[in-house]
């Protein structure tokens, strides 16, 4: 079996203190892993632990207990260059394109701004750069001198992309990177991720909560509820035969453009009062499922 993962998260806790004796439990004994050259999915409604999960794997926030590993090395432990050589291979698209780009700076300036602080490209060969990574993202150089308000939505996401890209990453946390687009824009911007993933061999986690989408683009996917991990399989398989109760309840929740259909269909109903286990069980190859009290 497989040891060496690019990508490992081990009993990930995240918690939060939110009042006088009062905690948050945001993650709670996460585990799951990522290969190289894949894109490892992960869903649930809001306040599942999603985001939590991806700032915490790229050391945005500090874990409780647990372990992130890059390589088989805890990301949280590193100092040093070391700490500068992650920062390079692990970069973020952010949920909110319009939040995330800093409206005092030209296009140019924020994508080149990773650039500067790793010293990778000077002079005529950083301004190459930015018009390459422009064009990479299907904008053109004369988008340089621009400022963020000047663009759309989908536009604005794709110089986030862009952004992400400067520094040559290996490894890209997508937090809803498409969550706060228009559905007509959304399919163009998985497309180009998918297409970028291909030519540059990246490594991806991707998070959502549009199940369809993380369906197309994903390798595995990884259902996530109240902070726990509760199904993890491989996209297909979760798809065509969910085992838990709460992915079954997600998958039902889908909408079919169809009125006939979406007339009749009956929505799975998952008990939010049951505990969740935290150990997840192989109960087909490749497909794991927390079993809750026996009853899955």
């Amino acid at each position: 079996m497989e040891t060496n993962y690019f990508i490992e998260v081990k009993n990930l806790k995240k918690y939060f203190n939110i009042g006088e004796n009062i905690v948050l439990r945001a993650v709670d004994d996460v585990s799951f892993h990522i290969k190289k050259g894949e894109t490892f999915g992960l869903v649930g409604e809001s306040g599942s632990g999603k985001t939590t999960v991806g700032r915490t794997i790229m050391g945005l926030y500090k874990p409780t207990a647990g372990q992130v590993l890059l390589n088989g090395k805890d990301i949280h432990k590193l100092k040093g260059k070391e700490k500068k050589d992650f920062t390079r291979k692990v970069q973020m698209i952010f949920q909110d394109p319009y939040a995330s780009l800093d409206p005092r700076m030209t296009v140019g300036d924020i994508i080149g701004e990773g650039i500067d602080i790793f010293q990778i490209y000077k002079g005529t060969e950083r301004k190459d750069r930015i018009y390459e990574l422009l064009e990479l993202v299907g904008l053109n150089s004369e988008h340089a001198s621009r400022f963020p308000h000047e663009f759309s939505g989908g536009q604005r996401q794709r110089i986030g992309i862009a952004r992400a890209l400067a520094i040559e990453p290996e490894f890209i946390v997508c937090d809803e990177p498409i969550s706060a687009l228009d559905v007509s824009i959304q399919a163009q911007v998985v497309n180009l991720l998918i297409k970028l993933q291909r030519e540059l061999q990246l490594t991806y986690l991707f998070i959502a909560h549009d199940l369809s989408m993380v369906k197309h683009i994903s390798d595995r996917v990884g259902v996530m509820y109240l902070g726990h991990l509760v199904e993890v399989a491989r996209s297909e398989d979760l798809y065509n035969n969910p085992i838990h109760p709460y992915t079954k309840s997600l998958l039902s929740a889908i909408p079919i453009p169809d009125p006939k259909i979406e007339r009749n269909k009956t929505r799975i109903k998952f008990d939010k009062s049951g505990n969740v286990s935290r150990k997840l069980v192989e109960v087909e190859k490749d497909h794991f499922v927390a079993l809750d009290d026996g009853n899955v």
